[in-house]
């Protein structure tokens, strides 16, 4: 049965998505890393140095992060979505690592390996994970992040560089670039710019782990100058030895805010805007059925309302900005990323530790919607997949249509894989999990036949825009092929996925097309955005809630102008 989020605790702990136990230190001491063989080169020349100086001349300094290595791309696009946000925040160039990890190969090991970099994971990223199985399922391949995301396009709008990049802008060899995506603090700091006359090494300010957002504190992009009236936001207050500079007095605890407080549970210490609602109603406050009474009410009272997104059953294994929600927060328990951080100096400002697990889209709240769209549109339209996956995806749509007779198709995501190992699939039976599958899209065939031209809606996304190209063609008949793309490798199960009327990606690519391609399309994580820009393509899409891949999938159809009624997420 599907997990919820009363049953969460039951399933077993997916790997590197857990909060990070670890104790960082408060002093700076060089955590050096193993670092794998050399392999072929992995770092684009695009920029000269003196295009990079002019790129980081424009901002305030850099902004660094340790980023987790160890977990698949989807999440690491989320954790680096976010880093683009809070950089752009402080007006800082932010450092994104020169590569991932690819998890597994489409062929042999050694037929990758020709081509990429071959580590073991556990050894790369200096964990045991992986290491109970065959040798031959721990390796990784280093794909270099100009294959997985357009960096040409995202420089258009966002001031960043590779790790790699930061390394020569500062006299480095590129191979001191830590193969477990943290920050070295004494390395990287070892030589000053190339440009720097001064000769003087990079300033650090470092931001510790357990000072972003602790367990009751609310972490927002910036506090608004009228919250901070309501509620006599005081230079005074604050902790300086945890960079707070500035703080809340104490709140006068009135019968409405004891309500609300008595409802938080859990790491994320906010409500939900209508549960708010029905608490003070019960509670037996008046004025609160509109939601301008509920937010003055909310505000009388020493609560906030906080725009974010909404994530799938209840959690935010799912990523995607497409659904955006409010929330209230006691105002004692928030803080501000600008207010805390943009008056530093130093060039670069480091947070160390991850801020991923159980956070919400950009590790933070929202204070207006004009901050939560800036952040939609990073999302959906500043951060794209390279030219040869987008061309790839459209010819492998356009044959699946024509595998269905020119009408309307429908796809599915199915994660198998280690979720089967942890029970986190859907179904642990392969034969249930299918079926699961095909009954959704059994109600996504209906959906589609209701659907007319003049019904079709967008996602409440900025700057949405109708398609009625996704809806031209005839919807699918009954017995039409669908499209699976999972992870699923067993021969027995492939074979009865056919038998069943899927078709998968080796159905759709052919030889001509992994030429053009290239050899990135041999490792899988490079094939799974590939599959994410195909499933965006079709007439209905359907996926699991807790595999972050539905949310990527999510956003790349929002941004398309699709109906939110043909795709669904449980």
């Amino acid at each position: 049965m599907l997990a919820s989020p009363a049953h969460k605790a039951e399933l077993c702990t997916l790997p590197f998505d857990t909060p990070n136990n670890r104790v960082y230190p408060e002093t700076t001491p060089s955590q050096s890393t193993a670092h794998p063989p050399e392999g072929p080169l992995l770092v684009s020349d695009d920029l000269d140095l003196e295009a990079l100086r002019s790129l980081v001349a424009g901002t305030r300094g850099y902004y660094a992060r340790d980023y987790s290595m160890g977990l698949g791309w989807n999440n690491m696009r989320y954790i680096i979505e976010t880093a683009l946000y809070h950089g752009s925040l402080l007006n800082r160039t932010v450092i994104i690592p020169s590569y991932i990890y690819a998890r597994s190969c489409e062929f042999e090991n050694a037929v990758c390996a020709a081509h990429a970099q071959m580590v073991n994971r556990g050894d790369a990223i200096n964990s045991d994970e992986w290491r109970q199985l065959p040798e031959e399922q721990q390796m990784g391949w280093k794909v270099p992040m100009s294959v997985m995301l357009n960096l040409t396009h995202l420089r258009s709008s966002q001031s960043f560089v590779t790790v790699a990049e930061y390394l020569r802008l500062h006299g480095l060899p590129p191979d001191l670039e830590l193969s477990n995506g943290e920050w070295d603090t004494q390395k990287f700091h070892q030589n000053p710019s190339v440009y720097d006359a001064r000769g003087k090494p990079p300033s650090l300010h470092i931001i510790e782990n357990g000072w972003y957002d602790p367990q009751g504190l609310n972490r927002v992009d910036r506090l608004p100058e009228e919250m901070k009236s309501r509620g006599h936001w005081d230079s005074l207050l604050g902790d300086p030895a945890r960079d707070q500079h500035s703080g809340w007095p104490s709140p006068s605890k009135t019968d409405a805010y004891l309500a609300l407080e008595q409802a938080l549970s859990g790491r994320q210490h906010v409500l939900d805007f209508d549960r708010a609602r029905t608490i003070l109603q019960n509670s037996g406050i008046r004025g609160v059925i509109s939601d301008e009474g509920l937010t003055q009410v909310l505000n009388d009272n020493g609560w906030e309302v906080l725009y974010t997104f909404d994530g799938a059953l209840g959690m935010d294994y799912v990523k995607n900005v497409v659904n955006p929600i409010k929330q209230v927060a006691p105002r004692d328990s928030i803080r501000g990323f600008v207010d805390d951080y943009y008056h530093f100096t130093e060039d670069v400002l480091f947070l160390r530790g991850a801020v991923h697990y159980e956070r919400k889209p950009a590790s933070l709240w929202f204070t207006s919607t004009f901050a939560r769209d800036a952040f939609a549109r990073l999302v959906l339209f500043q951060i794209r997949h390279t030219n040869s996956v987008m061309e790839l995806s459209e010819t492998m749509a356009r044959r699946m249509q024509e595998r269905v007779g020119g009408r309307m198709w429908m796809g599915a995501h199915m994660r198998r894989g280690d979720f089967v190992r942890y029970n986190w699939a859907m179904q642990a039976d392969f034969g249930d999990h299918l079926q699961r599958i095909k009954d959704r899209l059994d109600q996504g065939r209906a959906i589609l036949r209701s659907i007319t031209p003049q019904s079709l809606g967008t996602y409440a996304i900025p700057d949405g825009v109708v398609n009625p190209e996704l809806i031209r063609h005839h919807p699918p008949d009954k017995d039409d092929l669908i499209y699976i793309a999972t992870d699923e490798r067993d021969p027995g199960n492939l074979a009865y996925l056919r038998d069943h009327g899927v078709l998968r990606a080796s159905d759709l690519i052919t030889i001509d097309d992994r030429r053009r391609f290239g050899w990135p399309l041999l490792v899988t994580d490079v094939l799974g955005i590939v599959e994410q820009e195909v499933l965006a393509r079709g007439a209905f899409f359907y996926a699991h809630a807790l595999s972050s891949v539905g949310g990527g999938v999510l956003n790349i159809r929002a941004a398309s102008g699709a109906d939110p009624r043909t795709g669904r997420v449980d």
